[in-house]
């Protein structure tokens, strides 16, 4: 069932979505999200259980100004229901959560975007159900189509260990003891590009809304093993595309060259990148994203740099409006010395609701093509 968004949950994100519901498989329900309008629809699917839907929280505002967005919170995480059994979290359950989602939003066909563990859950969809997938986007897909980082394999994880050094946290008895640890030195893993620090804070807090017990039965539950993941790349038959970054400490890029080849996509590989790079490096990954779903046409006009109108990009702070109205008057002053200067606004509620037609703001964090900014750019002055 799906239903209107209330007021109350209008608070804190940079892009609102539009419905909520959920849906209800053997008793687990599942919370889904849908923002935006315009074809295709795109599912942004759950990775780990470890973190929930808000991991896509750079991706949404922006595919959400021209595309249909749907997400949902993994059983085990955020919203969505923590069952008490093993079988509850298979990647099978994962990939039926998704086909109930896609029909309870009405959803025909969309384009997979999937993230690290969240690609077995693709992979199993664009080949098991290719009516329903236009494209399938594999971002640090952590798949055994080969195998993993050795010093993954070193340390038993259902035995308890004299140390806890390094990936000696991935076990079942230090989860018990010291889960937090383990969630922060996993996202430090995840995030090893310098500066990272707001990055690994965010996906910290998102992982401790989950807990230990939890994240143990997803860890035993039945995922696919490498037999199975060449068998299902070789049925897919949409559109792959693979993004992986050269440093991931999480699951190696070798991993996402072997399953381009398998199922014929085209690899990107991001130099000096690690396993989240759709958080790290959002605008690079959201431009391969646009480019895939929807490739950019050649322009029918192009004019040289002295014949262009002017353009500025005026930058407004979102501390009160106070300040809004200080960078409107600004504006002002500049259209008069230049009536045919172009101005967009880089600015966030309640700035955007400040600024009346006919100014053009863009969310935080984004930079629409030059193609798309030039279709909706209307003449000020």
């Amino acid at each position: 069932m799906a239903v209107e968004l209330t007021p109350a949950r209008k608070q804190t994100r940079a892009c609102y979505p539009d419905f909520e519901g959920h849906v209800e498989r053997d008793g687990v329900h599942v919370f889904y999200e849908v923002y935006g309008s315009g074809e295709p629809t795109i599912l942004f699917l759950p990775s780990w259980s470890i973190v929930h839907s808000r991991c896509w929280k750079l991706q949404i505002p922006y595919f959400a100004r021209h595309h249909r967005v749907v997400t949902f919170d993994p059983r085990g995480n955020g919203k969505s229901d923590r069952p008490a059994e093993v079988e509850a979290y298979a990647e099978a359950e994962f990939a039926a959560d998704a086909l109930a989602v896609l029909d309870a939003t009405r959803t025909e066909q969309a384009v997979l975007v999937s993230l690290s563990l969240g690609s077995e859950r693709a992979l199993i969809l664009a080949a098991e159900h290719p009516q329903r997938a236009l494209g399938a986007v594999f971002i640090s897909p952590s798949l055994p189509i080969v195998r993993g980082h050795d010093e993954r394999s070193v340390h038993p994880f259902d035995v308890p260990l004299e140390t806890d050094e390094g990936w000696a946290k991935y076990n079942a008895d230090y989860w018990r003891r010291d889960y937090e640890s383990f969630v922060e030195f996993f996202f430090a893993r995840c995030l090893t590009e310098p500066h990272s620090t707001k990055q690994i804070e965010d996906a910290v807090g998102w992982g401790l809304e989950t807990d230990a017990e939890t994240l143990l039965l997803t860890a035993d539950a039945p995922g696919l093993d490498e037999a199975q993941a060449h068998e299902l790349s070789g049925r897919v038959r949409c559109p792959v595309l693979v993004i992986h970054g050269e440093e991931d400490a999480i699951s190696p890029q070798r991993r996402g060259e072997e399953l381009a080849r398998a199922t014929a996509g085209r690899l990107v590989t991001l130099e000096g990148a690690g396993h989240f790079p759709h958080v790290r490096d959002p605008v690079k990954v959201n431009l391969l994203l646009r480019d895939f779903i929807s490739p950019p046409r050649p322009g029918r006009r192009w004019a040289r740099g002295k014949t262009r109108r002017k353009r500025a990009l005026f930058v407004s702070s979102p501390i009160g409006l106070g300040h809004a109205q200080r960078d409107l008057a600004v504006a002002d002053e500049l259209r008069k010395l230049h009536p045919d200067l172009e101005i967009d606004w880089l600015a966030q509620h309640p700035v955007t609701a400040a600024l009346a037609a006919p100014w053009r703001a863009h969310p935080p964090g984004e930079r629409p093509p030059r193609e798309r900014v030039r279709a909706h750019r209307v003449r000020v002055g």
